[in-house]
């Protein structure tokens, strides 16, 4: 049972940092990128069901990356493994939204800053859960 709720919380951090992160983007992506490049205008976004999904989607993929990455962490503290549990989340995402602007009849270059953008999510999710390991809020998995 303790694990359990240890991997709600590690789920409930990296959530509320996804929805963080996507928020900070998305008011970059608007008030810099979108008005001062115009090939990346359609970055711009209003508060519409479109960005509301979008936050959902980010929240629970930084839940689901929060549970997986207390998981991939271990006691050994491999740099190697964080950096490529946080590829592998931001990469799917990422190479996701190429896929998007390949299909499109627009430019790519949006969607090529939406899949850095994704990178960088779940790296602000990892620092604050290793922040949330390190308090002691969360303990990471231990394989007896």
């Amino acid at each position: 049972m303790a694990e359990r709720l240890e991997s709600l919380k590690a789920g409930i951090i990296g959530g509320l940092s996804g929805c963080f992160a996507f928020a900070i983007a998305s008011l970059l992506n608007t008030l810099v990128l979108a008005k001062y490049f115009q090939t990346l205008a359609s970055l711009q976004s209003n508060v519409n069901w479109h960005w509301w999904v979008s936050g959902a989607v980010a929240t629970f993929t930084g839940f689901l990356f929060g549970v997986t990455y207390r998981y991939i962490i271990r006691s050994d503290q491999n740099p190697q493994l964080k950096v490529g549990g946080v590829l592998a989340f931001g990469l799917v995402r990422g190479l996701t939204q190429i896929e998007l602007g390949w299909n499109s009849f627009s430019t790519i270059w949006p969607f090529v800053v939406l899949a850095f953008e994704s990178v960088l999510w779940f790296g602000i999710a990892a620092i604050a859960l290793d922040i949330a390991i390190q308090l002691h809020w969360v303990k990471p998995f231990s394989s007896i």
